[in-house]
């Protein structure tokens, strides 16, 4: 037997551990602070209307009626994920008090990012849930397998009521969207399940085109949900129903009214707020603080995800940081907020040789933008284009032009160089 290499400690090697004391001085439910916590009802802030319309998509499945499918819109840390997976949640509980067999499945699309992948996620999610000991193939096979499983023969759905599935972030599916909502909102109508099979998308993409085409409108309610930004007193009102995350007598005055105007600056963003109230209350911490103070919080605002995000900037190579500078001037200056690689290639070859006197080639330049996906500084989509165009990959500035702009060239001489010869160009 090989040597463990991550080797556990003796419990008498563990007694003096610091790491052993399981106390902090700070916290008392930290899980309450946490993106992915689905709070009670109760805890939930301004999104009663938005709850009650997914109710009334989702609540007739609870009694072995067919439930409705729909679109939920609008920007991160809206409330989006958390009132589908709430109420999904909810009634799934009264389908078990009713005696009614209601499934459920949730599939994270950024990270199951193809039909396949997330077909395979939906399958694995229901089996979790109905046969734990059903064999279902992890690789190898195509989507079709896995819609196989749910629904052909003694599929997992073949004694199921109905089946919820959840699509977050369905636009990270991008060409595939259309056949995996095809597949699920069609699979009743063409016989091959008797299950109700509603579909609950989510789009932080306000503008989302792409969902749902002919094939699969007529399955989805006709307006979309949409979840506006919250504003600066609700944004207090969550992190107040959540302040029980930390010890009593542990936040001082004006933590969570700092935190909140904080956040707010950012379009309202809710899971914004709760990582500034939960980094505060890890660096008091680390410093060995019993209170969390607005100094705290300011500190934790530093480290936020915007400034995140700059300092991998700064750190990129000089040409990757040409290239992404290009695709943010493209975003500043024209009427569009996605441009192929072509586009960020010609604007990034003005700025190299400006800056550097010289240019990489195409294709290395498209491989440096691909490298921004993975700090979600960008987001890249493959596209097959339109008659006689080809496939060309298409790239989405993720934040502001201006902030990435200066982070790329921090020279103003530079800045000022390159604006003029962008100018001075026929881009």
């Amino acid at each position: 037997m090989g040597t463990d290499p991550i080797p556990t400690p003796s419990i008498e090697e563990l007694q003096d551990d610091p790491m052993a004391d399981g106390t902090t001085s700070i916290f008392r439910r930290r899980e309450l602070l946490r993106p992915q916590h689905v709070p009670q009802k109760d805890r939930i802030v301004g999104r009663d209307r938005e709850i009650e319309t997914v109710e009334a998509l989702l609540k007739p499945a609870a009694f072995g009626d067919p439930p409705e499918s729909g679109f939920l819109f609008g920007k991160t840390g809206t409330g989006k994920s958390l009132v589908a997976k709430h109420v999904t949640g909810r009634a799934r509980g009264i389908a078990q008090m009713q005696e009614t067999d209601l499934t459920a499945a949730y599939v994270d699309c950024d990270q199951y990012n193809t039909e396949t992948r997330a077909a395979r996620k939906m399958a694995f999610e229901v089996r979790d849930a109905i046969d734990p000991d059903r064999y279902i193939p992890k690789d190898g096979v195509g989507a079709s397998r896995y819609y196989d499983a749910l629904w052909d023969g003694d599929g997992l759905l073949h004694e199921s009521d109905s089946l919820i599935v959840i699509l977050d972030e369905i636009d990270k599916l991008g060409d595939d969207t259309a056949e995996i909502l095809s597949k699920l909102s069609r699979s009743e109508e063409a016989g091959k399940t008797g299950c109700y099979i509603a579909v609950v998308a989510i789009s932080n993409k306000t503008d989302y085109t792409d969902a749902p085409d002919e094939r699969v409108a007529s399955s989805f309610q006709d307006d979309p949900i949409i979840f506006p930004p919250y504003d600066a007193t609700q944004l207090q009102a969550i992190l107040e129903r959540r302040k029980d995350a930390f010890k009593d007598g542990v936040l001082e005055p004006g933590v969570i009214e700092l935190a909140s105007a904080l956040a707010a600056r950012d379009h309202g963003d809710a899971r914004r707020a709760l990582d500034i109230l939960r980094s505060a209350g890890k660096l008091a911490e680390k410093d060995d603080s019993d209170r969390v103070t607005e100094d705290h919080v300011r500190k934790a605002d530093e480290y936020s995800d915007l400034n995140r995000s700059i300092q991998v900037i700064k750190n990129g190579t000089p040409h990757s940081r040409y290239a992404l500078y290009a695709l943010a001037y493209l975003t500043k200056s024209k009427l569009s907020d996605s441009f192929s690689t072509g586009e960020v290639y010609d604007t990034y070859c003005v700025i190299a040789d400006v800056v550097a006197g010289e240019s990489l080639t195409h294709q290395r330049v498209l491989d440096l933008m691909k490298k921004w996906t993975l700090p979600e500084i960008t987001e890249s989509r493959h596209t097959g284009g339109g008659k006689g165009q080809g496939s060309y990959r298409t790239h989405r500035l993720l934040h502001d032009p201006d902030v990435v702009m200066s982070a790329c060239l921090e020279s103003t001489s530079d800045q000022r160089n390159v604006l003029d010869a962008l100018s001075e160009s026929s881009i």
